[in-house]
């Protein structure tokens, strides 16, 4: 099987149901973001040192490629649509409960932090920036079209956790978060 099609040649790309739209759209950028953050999160476990928050990145990893198939699918209520799995309101759950647990395992957070430390923490850093503009480009998604509402409560927890885990890395690796001086 070739990776490359020519379908997109002339700046159009098809939605699963077959829709094809302009690769400038709303919807693109919006998958487009979360797959670039899938990919900087995918930097980011290349570069940390627990073990445990590697295993949850990669869950949440496979929960992005569900959050990008549901926006790369703009009919909710089409075969194609049925037979994929959904962003659950479990899954903003879950990563509420990791960010108790690993803040459980922090210094109480008394200043703003600048991103960085370990490499790993600054790409946790990165990951969350590109997380808050994926959560941006769903909910402006969300007011052109109808789209999964746990999918924004998703990316809005996910971000949170980025950060806890960037200060629990740094942490775990000896390095200081870095603080803001005003």
């Amino acid at each position: 099987m070739k990776i490359y099609t020519k379908t997109g040649d002339r700046g159009k790309t098809a939605l699963n149901g077959g829709l094809r739209v302009d690769k400038d759209c709303v919807r693109i950028d919006a998958y487009g973001t979360v797959d670039e953050l899938n990919s900087v999160i995918g930097v980011a476990i290349s570069e940390l040192k627990s073990e445990e928050l590697i295993e949850n990145l990669q869950i949440i990893q496979n929960r992005l490629f569900v959050v990008g198939s549901n926006l790369a699918t703009p009919d909710p209520n089409s075969r194609v649509a049925a037979k994929l799995p959904k962003i659950e309101e479990i899954f903003a759950t879950d990563l509420e409960n990791l960010i108790d647990r690993y803040t459980g395992m922090l210094e109480p957070l008394r200043h703003f932090i600048l991103p960085g430390g370990s490499k790993g923490a600054a790409a946790l850093h990165l990951a969350r920036t590109v997380c808050r503009r994926a959560e941006r480009m769903v909910v402006k998604l969300a007011r052109e079209e109808e789209i999964n509402e746990n999918i924004v409560i998703f990316l809005n927890r996910l971000s949170d956790f980025l950060f806890t885990a960037a200060r629990y890395e740094n942490k775990i690796t000896g390095n200081k978060d870095v603080r803001w001086n005003v």
